[in-house]
C-alpha cells in the first residue's frame, strides 16, 4: 500500500495522462506540475492528452503553457497523433494553440497526409484552412489525395481536388490517386476523379521498367480493378470512356479474367487466391456487360503479351486463355458471346491443346484440375476440335497430358482418335510425350510414373512397343539446352 501511494505521489503529468487518469492531471496542474515535463522518449502529457482524443484536458493543457509543437524522439508532435484519431475538436485546438499545420514525421508523413487517410473531412478542412499544403509528399512521393484515395474517402478527395490537389502527380511505380482507387475498387472515389477530369484510359507509366510487386507499364484503371475483382468498377469506367480493347500492358481485360478467376494452385507469386473484389457484378456478369460495351471475344493478343506462361501469348485469345485453365464456364460463355473455340497461338496451339496441359511448366500447381481439364477437353471435341492438329513447335495435345502429367487426359485423347503416329514424335526440343513424362522438360524434372504408366499402355493397345527408360540428363544440363533452342 505504501509502494502504491509512493508511485502516485512520485507520478509526473505525462504518467498520469498516458494512463488517461484525467482527476490526476487536473490535480497535478492545480500543484503546478511543470506541463511540458517529459517522459524518457520525449511523450509530453499533451501528446497523451491528443492520443486520447480529450478536447478538455487538450485545452487546459495548451492554456496552462503546453508546448503545441513539442515532439518526441520519434519526431512526432501531438497534431499528428489528433490526426490519426481524426478527432476534430482536438485538432482544432492545437491549431489555434500554434501547432504547426505543417508538422511532419521523419518519414515525411504530414499532419494533412495522416488526416487525408484517416478521412475525417472536418480535419482535413481545418487543416487546409491553416496553411497546409495540399501536395505535400512523403519520403515515397505519396500526396494526401493518394491516400484519401487509396483509402476511399470520396469527399475528402473531393475537397483536396477543390483545394487544388494534383490529380495527376505520379509515384515512381506509375501509380496515381486514380489508379490506387481502382486497384482498390473505391468506386465512389473513381467517380470523383473522374467528374473533375480525370482520364478513365490512365495508366501505369513509369520509366523505371518493372520491378518485383510493380505493374507493367500500360496497365490500365480498367485493368487494375479487373484484375483485382472490382467487376462493378470496372463497367464504370467502361461507361466513362475507358477502352474494353485496351491490351497496353500485353494483356486484355477478358485475357486477363482468365487467371483472375482461376489462380495456380501453387504457393508462388502466382498461386495466389482468387480476389474478393467488389461491388455487385459476378465475373461473368462482368464478361456480358464489357461484351455489350464492344469488348471483342476474339482479340489477339500482340507482341509483348505475357499472360500465357509456357505457351506463346501472340495471337492468343481470351478462349484460349480460358482453355489454358480448364475454365469451362467462362469458355462456354464466350462461345455464346461469339468466341471462336478453335482458333490457335501464333505457333499453331490450340484452345484444345491447352485445355489437355501444353504450356504447363508446374504441373499439379497451375490451374486445372485433371477433372476440370478432362471437362474441358470433352467440350472442346464436342466443338469438333481436332485431336490429331499438330502446332509449329511439333507438340499435339498428347503432349500437353504429358507436361501437366494427367494419364486419364492421355486415356480419353487416346479413345477420342489421337493417332500415335502423329503424337509419338519429337517436339522441337527433342521430347516425345514420353520422354516428357519421364523428366525431359523444363521447369519440373520429376517423372510422373502414372502418366508414363497411361502413356505405355496405349502404345501397346497401338500395337507399338514402349521404348526402354531413357537415361536421365544433368538437369541443369537440360533446361540449359531448352534455353538455347528457345
Amino acid at each position: 500500500m505504501i509502494a502504491a501511494l509512493l508511485a502516485v505521489l512520485l507520478q509526473t503529468l505525462p504518467d498520469a495522462a498516458e494512463k488517461a487518469d484525467w482527476k490526476q492531471v487536473e490535480k497535478l496542474l492545480k500543484d503546478g506540475a511543470d506541463v511540458n515535463a517529459v517522459q524518457a522518449d520525449g511523450m509530453t502529457a499533451l501528446h497523451w492528452a491528443a492520443q486520447h482524443d480529450h478536447r478538455e484536458i487538450v485545452g487546459r493543457l495548451l492554456k496552462a503553457g503546453a508546448k503545441p509543437n513539442a515532439a518526441n524522439q520519434f519526431g512526432v508532435t501531438p497534431l499528428s497523433l489528433a490526426c490519426v484519431n481524426g478527432g476534430t475538436m482536438v485538432v482544432d485546438l492545437l491549431l489555434e494553440g500554434g501547432a504547426d499545420p505543417q508538422t511532419t514525421l521523419p518519414g515525411g508523413e504530414t499532419a494533412l497526409l495522416t488526416a487525408s487517410r484517416t478521412g475525417r473531412l472536418n480535419t482535413v478542412g481545418l487543416l487546409l484552412n491553416k496553411g497546409a499544403k495540399v501536395d505535400a509528399t512523403d519520403a515515397k512521393g505519396q500526396s494526401p489525395l493518394m491516400w484519401a484515395a487509396a483509402d476511399g474517402h470520396a469527399d475528402v478527395v473531393d475537397l483536396l481536388l477543390k483545394s487544388g490537389a494534383n490529380a495527376k502527380l505520379r509515384l515512381k511505380s506509375g501509380f496515381t490517386a486514380l489508379l490506387f482507387a481502382a486497384r482498390n475498387g473505391k468506386i465512389d472515389v473513381v467517380r470523383v476523379l473522374l467528374k473533375a477530369g480525370g482520364d478513365p484510359n490512365e495508366a501505369i507509366d513509369t520509366k523505371v521498367g518493372r520491378g518485383r510487386g510493380m505493374a507493367r507499364n500500360g496497365t490500365s484503371a480498367l485493368l487494375l480493378a479487373v484484375e483485382n475483382g472490382h467487376f462493378e468498377l470496372a463497367i464504370a469506367l467502361v461507361d466513362a470512356g475507358a477502352n474494353p480493347n485496351d491490351v497496353r500492358s500485353g494483356d486484355g481485360p477478358l485475357h486477363a479474367l482468365t487467371w483472375v478467376r482461376m489462380p495456380h494452385r501453387g504457393d508462388g507469386e502466382d498461386g495466389q487466391p482468387a480476389p474478393q473484389g467488389s461491388g455487385r457484378l459476378t465475373s461473368l456478369e462482368f464478361v456480358r456487360g464489357i461484351v455489350k460495351r464492344g469488348a471483342d471475344v476474339n482479340l489477339a493478343l500482340g507482341k509483348g503479351a505475357s499472360s500465357a506462361g509456357g505457351i506463346a501469348a501472340e495471337g492468343a485469345t481470351p478462349f484460349l486463355l480460358a482453355a489454358r485453365r480448364a475454365d469451362l464456364p467462362y469458355m462456354k460463355l464466350l462461345v455464346e458471346l461469339g468466341a471462336d473455340p478453335m482458333r490457335p497461338n501464333k505457333d499453331g496451339c490450340t484452345p484444345l491443346m491447352t485445355a489437355a496441359g501444353l504450356g504447363t511448366l508446374a504441373p499439379t500447381e497451375e490451374a486445372g484440375t485433371e477433372d476440370e481439364s478432362l471437362e474441358a477437353v470433352k467440350y472442346l471435341l464436342e466443338k469438333g476440335a481436332d485431336v490429331n492438329t499438330v502446332d509449329k513447335n511439333g507438340e499435339t495435345a498428347m503432349h500437353g497430358a504429358a507436361y501437366k502429367s494427367l494419364p486419364k487426359m492421355v486415356r480419353l485423347l487416346a479413345d477420342r482418335g489421337a493417332k500415335i503416329e502423329v503424337w509419338n514424335r519429337k517436339n522441337r526440343h527433342g521430347w516425345t510425350p514420353v520422354l516428357i513424362a519421364e523428366g525431359f522438360r523444363p521447369g519440373n524434372f520429376k517423372p510422373s510414373v502414372e502418366t508414363l504408366a497411361a502413356l505405355h499402355d496405349v502404345m501397346r493397345a497401338a500395337g507399338v512397343t514402349p521404348p526402354p527408360p531413357t537415361p536421365r540428363p544433368d538437369p541443369a544440363a537440360s533446361k540449359k539446352g531448352y534455353d538455347d533452342k528457345k
